[in-house]
C-alpha cells in the first residue's frame, strides 16, 4: 500500500480523530503539520456544528476545511464553499413528530446558531459538546430569519430504538442519520458528507484514489464510499465496518493519528 498520491485526509470527528472524553490528542499536530508541508488537504467533517468545529481545531481553524452539519455546511476561513439548507415548512413538521417521543430532545440546527426548547441539564450537556451558539426558545415552530441546515432529536432512550422508527418513514425524501448512540440527524436529501467530498474533489481536483477518509458511525457511510483509503475505525458501528475497505484502530488508540504517521514518514 502507497500513501504517496493522497491529497485529501477526510475525518470524523467523535468517536474517530477525538477519543471518548471528546479529546484531540496532542500527537495529531505535528502530523498535521507534516501532511499541511506536502501540500494534502485535510478536512473536519461531523455532524458538529461549525462554530464548535472551529473553536475544537482552533489552533489550525485556517488550515481545516470544515463539513459542519453532516456536510450540509462546508467552509474553508470562514468562506461559505457549500450549502445545503433543508426547508423550514419540513423541519417544522419534524419537530412535531418529535413532542410525543419519550426523552427525547429536538434541536433545529441554524446557519447563525442552533434552536432548542428544552433547558434540561442533562440535555444541556450534551448540547454543549456539539454546539458552540445555541438559543433556548418557547417554541421551536416558530423560529425564523435563519437557514435551516439540520434537525437532531438528543435521545437519551438511544435514537436507533427510540426515535428512528418515527422518522424512517422520510429514507425516501431527506437523509435519516442515527449518527451516534444519542443522536439522531434529518437533513436534505442531498445533504450527506459523501456529497460534500464530492464537491471538495471537484473544487481541488482530488480523485478518488487520492482521498483517505477516516469514520465511526452511520452519518460517514456515503462519506467511506468516496475514498479508497477509506477506514473504519475498531470502535465503529458494524454496517461502517462492512463497507470500509479498512479498519484503524480506535478512537481511544489514537487510531487516525497511528495511520496518518505512516503519510507522512
Amino acid at each position: 500500500m502507497t500513501f504517496s498520491e493522497i491529497r485529501l485526509v477526510a475525518t470524523d470527528m467523535d468517536g474517530t480523530l477525538l477519543n471518548s472524553k471528546h479529546e484531540i490528542h496532542e500527537s495529531f499536530f505535528p502530523i498535521f503539520r507534516k501532511l499541511k508541508d506536502r501540500g494534502v488537504i485535510f478536512v473536519a467533517a461531523s455532524g458538529r456544528q461549525y462554530f464548535n468545529l472551529a473553536k475544537a481545531l482552533e489552533q489550525v481553524k485556517d488550515e481545516v476545511i470544515f463539513a459542519a452539519e453532516n456536510g450540509s455546511y462546508v467552509v474553508f476561513k470562514d468562506e461559505e464553499i457549500h450549502i445545503q439548507p433543508i426547508d423550514a415548512d419540513i423541519v417544522m413538521e419534524l419537530v412535531k413528530i418529535s413532542r410525543p417521543i419519550k426523552d427525547t430532545y429536538p434541536v433545529i440546527c441554524g446557519k447563525k446558531k442552533a434552536y432548542v426548547e428544552n433547558d434540561e441539564p442533562e440535555f444541556i450537556n450534551h448540547l454543549k459538546l456539539y454546539f458552540e451558539r445555541y438559543e433556548i426558545v418557547e417554541d421551536l415552530t416558530k423560529v425564523e430569519n435563519d437557514q435551516f441546515l439540520k434537525f437532531t432529536l438528543c435521545d437519551l432512550a438511544g435514537s436507533e430504538v427510540n426515535s428512528y422508527p418515527h422518522y424512517k418513514q422520510f429514507e425516501d425524501s431527506l437523509q435519516v442519520k442515527v449518527s451516534g448512540p444519542i443522536w439522531l440527524d434529518i437533513s436534505h436529501k442531498k445533504a450527506n458528507k459523501g456529497r460534500a467530498m464530492e464537491v471538495l474533489q471537484e473544487k481541488y481536483n482530488v480523485t478518488f484514489d487520492q482521498t483517505m477518509i477516516f469514520g465511526d458511525y452511520l452519518n460517514d457511510l456515503e462519506m467511506l464510499q468516496k475514498g479508497h483509503y477509506s477506514y473504519a475505525m475498531a470502535n465503529a458501528h458494524p454496517d461502517i465496518k462492512k463497507i470500509a475497505r479498512f479498519i484503524a484502530k480506535s478512537n481511544d488508540e489514537n487510531g487516525v493519528v497511528e495511520i496518518l504517521s505512516e503519510i507522512t514518514d
